[in-house]
């Protein structure tokens, strides 16, 4: 599938009520904790302002003594707060504490001819106020923020609200015609949308639109970019969450959650409710560590209850994304829940074709690129790989500071993304080097001498990912079953590598693992999947089995004899000790080419399938595949 990279607009809309609602109330928050900060301020300047002097009793003693003390006031008995002479005449006030009693004081006083008077603290009814102020606030600060905290949607004493964000489209809208490829998928989703639009028509002849569409797909082939056009085309509430988004670590949650998202739904009837990645919520009941009431099967519970239960209305259709329809509960799949599944496929050579030239309107493509042979080279690739292999393609030619992005980014750009990351920087030693030679060139030559061989494309000994160096191959044509002839040329092939090895160097290297984990792979699903062998027969070996606290994962379970899986043994080495002695016939019988071939790989690192044939004497593809045609 593939998108015009259009960017799905914002959640929040500065004109959403509760969107401005949440600004205002945050204003206000802000002004609150100022103006608490101001008056805290304010506070303890007023504290630590003082407006008389604060001196030590013994001084106010030799003060007196020197008769300097003009008056005092005595207030309650342990604070004096008078008037003191300075020696040039200024009057400055004073205050000091009675650490002890003293009742010499008023003698003294009186001998010094100092005006007494006396009373009690005064209490400023401002001071009180300043006092008490910033806890008044600081309530007020603090009850204010908790209701902000309880009444938001998705905050702490919020748990049980559902996490769905509207979709709100203030940019372009992404349509059906933004999805290329898909053309059956789009069709039962176009129903969904016209009934949407105009109910109407389905109601006048008792028709019922199914409650919930559930996509179903591997991983990049659009099943997200289709409900992402489908909340484009309808024009109606359009909802959306992953399915992770339910469970929470505190119990109750998920299925709080899921009864809020269907309550946001009937309030804004007609809509579509979408969750993505449903397999994370709707496995398979009982299956859990936590038995039958752990707590993603409540939240599974509640919503097959708000799908089909006692209390559901019309209106709200979901729609569901999962690349594992295999570990779903059944009751979310029967009739009246997800009474639709829509299968979003890989695309064939058409669509991917569909899918380059639409990804391709975002760069500038130079004359010389041929998009229809690109989709070809790419089979197996969904939509995301295909937008990636355009983007590496331009990030090529922008490397190589071009104008335009040409043939050649592209290839590049398909073998980056098809055999890994060149590394061309490795430091290989020239006798490794050699043998890796020997072993591609094993596997290149079987591809001409094979009549089931897929074509090859391109031969490297630069090292790419994990491997030293890769054999690549290109069927002419799509293909969805592969034959059992075919199945043997490609254990043939994968094992061309060893068998090279062997003759050359009458040993092996540690390279021919990948290779022979591949043919021991295909082997084994011939005999025990296929039913391929005329020993076994046509008879499945190994059933998947469910393991109680892990689900359905993929496991094999072994339900024959040890007499029969020693047969299965036995035929799996058949198969493959046969198309090795087929390699090691073919490559021994054209020695003379595969040794050609290796130096010629040695020196030159990489050839491509026309570089091929001139070497060993065979005439270009073209003119190979019209004496085929004549024949």
């Amino acid at each position: 599938m593939g998108d015009n990279n259009k960017n799905s607009s914002p959640n929040k809309n500065d004109n959403d009520p509760r969107f401005t609602k949440f600004q205002f109330n945050n204003k206000i928050a802000l002004i609150s904790l100022l103006i608490l900060v101001v008056f805290f301020i304010f506070f303890f300047m007023y504290n630590d302002k003082s407006v008389t002097q604060e001196i030590p009793y013994s001084m106010f003693i030799n003060y007196l003594n020197q008769n300097l003390i003009e008056s005092v006031k005595i207030i309650d008995q342990y604070e004096i707060q008078g008037t003191l002479k300075g020696k040039s005449g200024e009057i400055a006030l004073f205050r000091t504490t009675i650490p002890y009693p003293d009742p010499e004081l008023l003698k003294m006083l009186r001998a010094k001819s100092v005006k007494i008077t006396g009373g009690a603290r005064n209490i400023s009814p401002l001071r009180v106020f300043i006092e008490f102020l910033p806890w008044v606030l600081g309530f007020f600060f603090i009850w204010f923020m908790f209701r902000q905290v309880q009444g938001s949607g998705n905050k702490a004493f919020s748990f049980g609200k559902s996490k769905a964000k509207r979709y709100l489209d203030a940019g372009k809208k992404i349509t059906f015609s933004d999805v290329a490829g898909q053309k059956e998928a789009k069709y039962e989703l176009e129903e969904v949308v016209e009934f949407l639009r105009s109910p109407e028509k389905f109601i006048k002849l008792g028709a019922k639109i199914p409650k919930g569409v559930l996509l179903v797909g591997m991983p990049g082939t659009g099943k997200t970019l289709l409900a992402k056009a489908i909340a484009g085309e309808a024009n109606v509430a359009f909802f959306h969450m992953s399915g992770s988004d339910f469970v929470e670590m505190f119990v109750g949650v998920g299925a709080s959650r899921v009864r809020d998202l269907f309550e946001q739904g009937r309030k804004n009837a007609p809509c579509i409710l979408f969750i993505d990645e449903l397999d994370a919520v709707g496995r398979t009941r009982g299956a859990g560590y936590g038995g039958g009431h752990d707590e993603r099967e409540q939240t599974l519970n509640q919503m097959l209850v708000e799908m089909d239960g006692f209390d559901t209305k019309d209106g709200v259709i979901i729609l569901a994304a999962t690349n594992r329809p295999d570990v779903l509960d059944p009751a979310l799949l029967r009739p009246g829940r997800f009474d639709r599944q829509v299968v979003v496929d890989m695309p064939d050579i058409k669509e991917r074709e569909d899918i380059l030239k639409l990804h391709a309107k975002n760069i500038p493509v130079s004359d010389n690129v041929d998009l229809s042979r690109i989709a070809r080279a790419t089979p197996g690739s969904s939509g995301a790989d295909i937008a990636n292999l355009v983007n590496e393609a331009a990030l090529f030619a922008a490397r190589k500071n071009k104008t335009s992005v040409e043939m050649e980014d592209f290839e590049d750009a398909r073998d980056k993304t098809l055999m890994g990351i060149a590394r061309k920087s490795k430091v290989i030693q020239p006798k490794e080097k050699k043998m890796t030679s020997f072993h591609e060139a094993g596997h290149t030559l079987l591809h001409y001498y094979l009549k089931n061989a897929d074509p090859l494309h391109k031969v490297t000994i630069i090292p790419h990912g994990r491997a030293l160096g890769v054999a690549f191959s290109l069927p002419e044509h799509e293909s969805y079953s592969r034959s059992k002839a075919w199945l043997i040329d490609r254990i043939t092939i994968a094992m061309g590598g060893y068998a090279a090895e062997n003759i050359v160097y009458k040993q092996s290297s540690t390279g021919a693992q990948n290779d022979i984990g591949q043919a021991t792979d295909i082997a084994r699903k011939m005999v025990c999947e296929w039913g391929m062998s005329k020993t076994l027969g046509p008879i499945s070996y190994g059933q998947k089995e469910e393991p109680i606290f892990i689900g359905k994962e993929i496991a094999r379970h072994k339900d024959y004899s040890e007499e029969t899986a020693k047969l299965i043994d036995d035929e799996i080495k058949r198969i493959i000790d046969g198309c090795l002695k087929n390699a090691e016939k073919i490559l021994s019988e054209h020695e003379d080419k595969l040794t050609l071939l290796a130096e010629t790989l040695f020196q030159k690192e990489t050839l491509d399938d026309n570089e091929v044939r001139k070497l060993i004497g065979l005439p270009p593809r073209e003119e190979d595949r019209k004496n085929e045609v004549a024949s």
